[in-house]
């Protein structure tokens, strides 16, 4: 009887697996087949101008800020989060009482709307540093947002690898520095990369945080110091004003096409690395 309760069970979960899989699936179709069917048609050449007029509301400020932006931020967050990340891991004993409160913060930081973040990166980087709105203000404030998702992924990627790498680094004569860099790290590159796309999307899709700090100014930031306006805050301020939805369903289009970019370059490096760690 136990064993037929047991297979009923188990059916009922395996449909029911699938059947909000299914769900997820479909959500996701629905919301790129309206963002396409509603955007596609308003992709004109007008939108890639390099100037921003009123009468084109070209993006192509806007994309090249959100370049512009990823890549300051990665920058800054990822070698960051990476180095705290190997520290926590490999080099402190466990059940230490500052690891646990490391920890405990990034799980409080990574919880915090990034309204917030925008309110304290205007407060901090802008009046207080004297940033005002600007590129390098949104780069700071989104170094400090993605960091938690770095230093947590990260850590769970370095715990993931099997302790026979390092004893057999160990057995072989080399140096702790050495086997963390040439044996653990590389193992790891598929699960910090996991992060590094996640703290990736969190930057593209930002908005909140970046109308605080980096502004709306919808031209190509020559300085760290002017302000700038990315593709999510650009989309935000054309569907605001009501006169542009189109415009604003085509910038969404391209937001789209970005992140897939962005999450296939991520995943060709991090099995390119994966295949030079396994050869080494």
């Amino acid at each position: 009887m136990a064993k037929i309760m047991r297979k009923i069970t188990d059916g009922i979960l395996f449909a029911a697996t699938w059947f909000f899989a299914a769900i997820t699936l479909l959500v996701l179709l629905f919301i790129i087949a309206h963002i396409v069917i509603n955007g596609v048609p308003y992709l004109e050449p007008r939108l890639f101008e390099f100037t921003f007029t009123s009468e084109n509301v070209s993006m192509m400020p806007a994309i090249i800020s959100t370049v512009f932006m990823v890549f300051l931020t990665l920058i800054i967050a990822v070698p960051l989060g990476i180095f705290t990340s190997i520290y926590l891991v490999e080099y402190v004993k466990k059940g230490n009482k500052f690891v646990m409160l490391i920890r405990s913060a990034a799980e409080m930081l990574a919880g915090i709307p990034s309204v917030v973040y925008g309110l304290f990166g205007m407060l901090m980087f802008g009046q207080f540093f004297g940033l005002g709105w600007s590129l390098a203000a949104g780069v700071l404030t989104l170094s400090i947002m993605i960091l938690p998702v770095v230093i947590r992924t990260t850590e769970e990627a370095l715990k993931s690898v099997g302790d026979g790498y390092r004893e057999g680094g160990y057995a072989l004569g080399s140096g702790k520095l050495r086997v963390v860099f040439r044996l653990v790290l590389p193992s790891a590159v598929p699960g910090i990369m996991a992060g590094v796309i996640l703290a990736m999307g969190r930057i593209v899709g930002e908005s909140a945080a970046l109308i605080f700090t980096a502004g709306t100014v919808p031209q190509i930031p020559q300085t760290l110091g002017a302000s700038a306006r990315t593709l999510s805050v650009h989309m935000w301020a054309l569907s605001g004003e009501g006169h542009h939805v189109g415009e604003a369903y085509a910038t969404a289009v391209i937001l789209l096409l970005i992140v897939l970019v962005i999450n296939t370059a991520a995943a060709v490096i991090a099995k390119i690395f994966t295949a030079k760690g396994s050869g080494a």
